[in-house]
């Protein structure tokens, strides 16, 4: 990487490549595209979410899908309200 720096950059950019970044065998860094790590943040965002709901099922802390509307439509006119 040191000598091949602006190359290995934009392969990970432009081709999507995650690339392993190791010191004496062992790897210490990861290397991707912006593009790619904003998709992996938005996948990562996603199952972080479905683990809560999961976590929140199990603990009983859970509404109907009839409640759960009436708090949404509820949130929605409050925040037309604040525009």
């Amino acid at each position: 990487m040191k000598n091949n720096a602006a190359e290995v950059v934009r392969d990970a950019a432009e081709k999507g490549r995650t690339l392993v970044v190791t010191q004496n065998g062992e790897a210490k860094a990861v290397l991707m595209g912006v593009e790619q790590y904003q998709e992996w943040r938005r996948t990562l965002a996603l199952l972080k979410m479905v683990a809560q709901g999961e976590a929140d099922i199990a603990a009983g802390r859970v509404v109907s899908q009839s409640e759960a509307l009436a708090r949404a439509r509820k949130a929605a006119k409050r925040a037309g309200a604040d525009e």
